[in-house]
């Protein structure tokens, strides 16, 4: 069994079918035991011994064999074969809903991590706890609660048996088998750390493979394939030799389990024979015996499984709680209300930021003010930080109280999901799923609606695109999108951000890899359908923004300056340079395409 903050509750949650199964096994147990009984007595019978059964001596005749043998038999497996069904019902059906619950607790804890955690856990680590770590503690509570208890009842019972029939026989068989689970409870610690072992190296090569798929477009232009395959295949290695280690652990185990019970059998049928032969018991009473030890190696062998599957149970328990322990350090205060409503003014106010377990401070004194209705350009260098603002508006990241405000209220006063709520995005990472391009847009709304995914793509620009894919609004994309262009992807992830139709539309560097005369098309498109209501345009191209209401320059971490494009141009010396530069860039790529 294993206990832990985690699972030591499902005891309780599901206990009257844990004690259900229970019944059902001890029945069996119980029936399981009177097979040898059966046959010792058929034994002695046929050897013209007095056939005992139950405290009652009966003539050994045709009668007998039908009615205490036979009929009872039959009854015996039926019964058992029913027993047997219904506790692994019990069992490992409870496993698997306590599978299901850890999951969706872990699934729940997973979505409300910080960006912070997810850029120190890779996704391919991750997904080992929700893959073969859940299904080591499905497989521990399941057949864990079986072998305990089948080791009590049974082993118990039939121990009780074995010393009526001889008592210095069951004490000459059982003394091995106390030095047995001496040795496999020391064994037991050093295969929880050869697990662990090979869990960790499970993670890695995970972690590589995910990786390499994801990128496998980049892995071909650069034709890396085979360093990959060297690099896989050291990961590869690695993964065999931890595996190799474990199961060449646990094979010694069993081999070493064998051992003894083979030598225990020895003990039985040569010390037994000779008390036969001393007329202490009978030679039915014998084969009974040896029935008896037959029905103990089982709860031996258990508990020695027992050992290594809870070992290797502790292990991935360690890590399923070390994600769900995970503190969430960007969550709401205890005073936090939810926004009712918003009009989408936005302030910034001396605000200082500087990453988690960063020391370099990314954003320094940064005040300015989005007033509600504007359509705003930020805009700097490459590095600058024009998307940490936007993160800190979402509430990626925790920001000092005092220093950034929405509609006049601080961001750390209300709840983050309804901060989100009247928000909008398309970020740099322009995410998209492997579905249908039509429920991708639409992934904002509630209830999917033709008539808004294709208004809302044709305001992006894309929906002639799509009406040029071969099924059109249907077509499934590729995992991340892989299938269409890096403009096509901005595109639909705009179209996605425009269904929402919230107060504050943030897009993050999403025009960049479309044609100019798209781009103009888009931005027109925006101020027309979200006539008041915010929009803020992040974009290194300084054409994207020229033509929003105002401009935020960002440099170095710090608000150069905020104005207009003529007023930028006239004042500040850095955004006036930027502009010249890109001017003659542009310039020069014509020249060269004419």
């Amino acid at each position: 069994m294993l206990f832990g903050k985690y699972i030591s509750k499902y005891y309780l949650k599901y206990g009257w079918i844990l004690l259900f199964g229970i019944a059902a096994l001890i029945v069996v147990d119980i029936l399981q035991l009177e097979i040898p009984n059966m046959i010792g007595a058929v034994v002695n019978g046929m050897n013209a011994k007095p056939v005992v059964m139950h405290g009652k001596t009966f003539d050994f005749g045709l009668d007998f064999l039908l009615y205490n043998i036979c009929l009872p038999f039959i009854v015996i497996v039926l019964v058992m074969f029913a027993g047997r069904f219904l506790w692994r019902i019990c069992f490992i059906g409870t496993a698997f809903k306590v599978e299901r619950d850890l999951r969706g607790k872990m699934f729940d804890k997973a979505k409300d991590l910080p960006q912070e955690f997810y850029s120190v856990n890779k996704v391919g680590s991750l997904m080992s706890l929700f893959t073969n770590d859940l299904e080591t503690i499905q497989d521990c509570f399941g057949w864990g609660v079986m072998m305990l208890f089948d080791t009590l009842f049974l082993g118990t019972l039939a121990i009780i048996r074995m010393a009526q029939v001889s008592s210095v026989l069951t004490l000459f068989s059982l003394l091995p088998m106390l030095f047995l689970l001496a040795a496999a409870l020391v064994l037991g610690s050093f295969m929880e750390k050869k697990w662990d072992q090979r869990q960790a190296v499970f993670s890695e090569i995970s972690d590589f493979a995910q990786e390499s798929f994801s990128g496998i477009a980049v892995i071909k232009s650069f034709v890396k394939e085979g360093k990959e395959l060297l690099r896989f295949k050291k990961l590869n290695d690695k993964n065999e030799k931890a595996n190799v280690d474990f199961t060449r652990l646990s094979t010694l185990f069993e081999l070493f389990i064998a051992l003894f019970i083979e030598s225990v059998i020895c003990i039985i049928l040569g010390l037994g024979g000779y008390f036969v032969h001393e007329g202490a018991f009978s030679v039915g009473d014998l084969i009974a015996f040896v029935g008896y030890f037959d029905a103990i190696i089982w709860p031996i062998l258990a508990i020695s499984e027992l050992i290594g599957m809870t070992s290797r149970g502790r292990a991935s328990l360690k890590r399923v709680s070390a994600l769900l322990d995970e503190k969430n350090t960007v969550c709401d205060s205890d005073t936090a209300v939810p926004l009712e409503s918003v009009k989408g003014n936005i302030e910034f106010r001396h605000l200082n930021f500087t990453y988690p377990g960063s020391e370099r401070q990314v954003l320094s004194d940064v005040s300015f003010t989005i007033n509600a209705g504007e359509n705003v350009g930020i805009t700097g260098r490459t590095g600058s930080g024009k998307s940490t603002l936007v993160d800190l508006i979402l509430r990626i990241y925790n920001v000092e109280r005092g220093s950034l405000f929405i509609d006049g209220h601080d961001v750390n006063d209300v709840t983050i999901k309804s901060l989100r709520s009247f928000c909008a995005c398309a970020l740099q990472d322009n995410f998209l799923f492997g579905d249908t391009v039509k429920n991708n847009i639409a992934f904002a709304l509630d209830e999917p609606d033709d008539e808004t995914v294709i208004k809302r793509a044709k305001q992006a620009g894309v929906h002639d695109d799509i009406m040029g894919f071969k099924d059109g609004y249907d077509t499934i994309l590729g995992e991340r999108g892989i299938t269409v262009s890096g403009g096509q992807k901005q595109r639909i992830a705009i179209a996605r951000a425009l269904c929402k139709d919230a107060p504050i539309l943030i897009l993050d560097d999403s025009v960049s890899a479309v044609d100019t005369a798209t781009e103009r098309g888009i931005i027109d498109s925006l101020k027309t359908e979200r006539k008041g209501k915010t929009t803020i345009l992040i974009a290194h191209r300084i054409s994207s923004v020229e033509n929003m209401d105002k401009i935020i320059y960002v440099s170095d971490g710090k608000i150069a300056d905020v104005g207009t494009h003529a007023e930028l141009y006239a004042r500040c010396e850095e955004y006036k340079n930027s502009v010249d530069l890109q001017k003659l860039e542009a310039e020069k790529e014509e020249i060269e395409n004419a």
